[in-house]
């Protein structure tokens, strides 16, 4: 794995960090393509429970790095086979992209940690997370509207189905900055902390998830996800079969470690 992302793994917790602090966390090439593959494999592990994405230094993510990402947008030749720079640019992005949909539908708990100022695409990163631990020095931006953006990482999507598409239309049309505790108000970070107790509180809550019946958790999340745009009869059937066999297979797993205890 490339410096730019830091992984680290703690009872369960997997931890997914940015690391480009002299840059706020800006995302670059360098910085998207490991940060896919890292939440790829937390996906695929099985012994991560519950993943939590922050950011290195003083802030979560600054969005996208407008210097490094023309450089690599120059870079891009028109090929017969890969098109023009302009379908290479979205084959690109949208494989970069893929970190928000695995945040979003990977079958545990994902948290964002906010340790400070969030914006452009960051903010699609922390939204596509289950939920948000902010600490106080955290502030929240679109930004899309300074580079004549209409937004990406899912942001759009997310903050519609977070927070509603009035209150959606307004964080990003007019793209006010906010301070911690007006996000917060506004619904947008799930929980507040003091700066210095921000990761504490947050890996008390990611063990209590990584620690707790991950076959309960998955389903829950599925249902979850589901809710946001299937028919009220097809979440009712999905629940019931989700609901069978999430039970039973808690049941077995919980007899079988009483078996192995010798209980």
């Amino acid at each position: 794995m490339a410096e730019e992302v830091l992984i680290t793994d703690e009872g369960g917790i997997r931890i997914i960090t940015l690391n480009r602090p002299d840059r706020l966390n800006a995302l670059n090439g360098a910085i998207m393509a490991p940060l896919a593959e890292a939440c790829a494999e937390a996906a695929r592990d099985d012994a991560v429970g519950c993943v939590v994405v922050t950011g290195a230094g003083r802030g979560f993510c600054a969005g996208g790095d407008l210097k490094d990402g023309g450089a690599e947008k120059a870079a891009m030749v028109a090929t017969p086979e890969s098109g023009s720079r302009t379908e290479q640019g979205f084959t690109r992005l949208r494989g970069f992209m893929e970190t928000a949909r695995l945040l979003h539908e990977m079958p545990k708990p994902t948290i964002a940690m906010v340790n400070g100022p969030v914006a452009g695409a960051g903010i699609g990163i922390a939204g596509a997370c289950d939920l948000r631990f902010a600490g106080r020095s955290a502030s929240f931006l679109a930004a899309f509207d300074r580079i004549g953006g209409g937004g990406d990482f899912g942001s759009s999507w997310f903050w519609t189905k977070i927070v509603g598409t009035g209150m959606a239309r307004e964080l990003f049309l007019l793209s006010e900055k906010l301070d911690a505790e007006a996000a917060f108000a506004k619904g947008l970070y799930t929980r507040l902390f003091d700066d210095d107790v921000l990761h504490a509180e947050t890996m008390k809550a990611a063990h209590r998830l990584a620690d707790g019946p991950r076959m309960g958790f998955r389903a829950m999340k599925q249902n979850l996800n589901n809710a946001e745009d299937w028919a009220f009869e097809a979440a009712l059937d999905q629940e019931a079969l989700n609901m069978v066999l999430s039970t039973q297979a808690s049941a077995a797993i919980w007899r079988a470690q009483h078996k192995a205890r010798g209980d």
